[in-house]
């Protein structure tokens, strides 16, 4: 069992998104009904999230991504936070940019990161650990055609001391989501048009409702016993990933076993 970090439940919780595609939209989407879930409930700030994407809309990407033709050419980030400002009358942060090593992550409690990419998961797993960062919680969200992850996990950093509570990030589990030389698997990824053909329909939208459904349970009861699922569309089925050591160190030589047959 893991219990919420007790300061997120006393001021504005302020999270960063970082990619604005197929989950990033989904899961973009959805973070105001936490917010306004959290306000009713008596949280004194709800979240303030900033959505960071520095790519623009294509026409394939207006065919399963939450964009339409009319927003051909303008800034995923900009489109996305502009409309849920307005349709829900929030002030939330659009950043038209790609993470870079220079990126500063340090105000930021929660991190969800919606790449395609295992350089890019990289790059967010150097921000969010070591002494220079506070955040709290980073959420990685991952998928193939017809199947996915997603995990919570807090980064070691000068927030997060090494404990054995600590839930490890999803790069410490499975450590080959962050082996940049795998990218060109032929796995489809979350922008690529070849995607359109051999990635089932609703696999972005089903796995970023489920990691939403995991961030409400955190603070909506203060606890959760696991930190993320493994989701495949095709056969319908989910599984949990339980906080448990046994679990973690199964994972681990896992990971390290196929980096080894890489």
């Amino acid at each position: 069992m893991h219990t919420l970090d007790p300061e997120l439940l006393r001021r504005c919780v302020r999270v960063l998104l970082i990619g604005c595609g197929g989950s990033g939209s989904a899961i973009a989407s959805g973070l105001p009904y936490l917010h306004q879930a959290m306000m009713v409930a008596g949280h004194p700030g709800g979240l303030h999230v900033t959505v960071m994407d520095g790519d623009v809309i294509s026409a394939t990407n207006c065919i399963r991504q939450a964009f339409c033709t009319a927003e051909i050419g303008l800034y995923k980030a900009v489109v996305m936070v502009s409309r849920l400002n307005l349709f829900w009358g929030l002030n939330w942060s659009a950043v038209p940019e790609y993470l870079t090593s220079q990126t500063d992550l340090s105000n930021f409690d929660i991190v969800i990161g919606c790449v395609d990419t295992r350089a890019a998961r990289q790059l967010i797993h150097d921000k969010v650990q070591g002494m220079r960062s506070r955040v709290a919680y980073w959420l990685d969200l991952g998928n193939s055609a017809d199947s996915g992850q997603f995990v919570m996990g807090q980064p070691l950093n000068s927030r997060n001391r090494r404990s054995a509570q600590r839930l490890p990030t999803a790069p410490e589990l499975f450590p080959e989501i962050v082996e940049a030389s795998l990218d060109n698997d032929g796995a489809p990824s979350c922008s690529a048009i070849e995607a359109l053909d051999r990635q089932e329909p609703f696999v972005n939208q089903t796995l970023a409702f489920h990691a939403l459904a995991l961030l409400t349970q955190l603070f909506r009861y203060g606890q959760i016993d696991h930190q993320g699922a493994f989701v495949n569309v095709r056969e319908n089925r989910v599984h949990p990933l339980a906080i448990n050591a046994t679990t973690w160190r199964k994972l681990r030589r896992r990971g390290r076993r196929l980096l080894a047959a890489a």
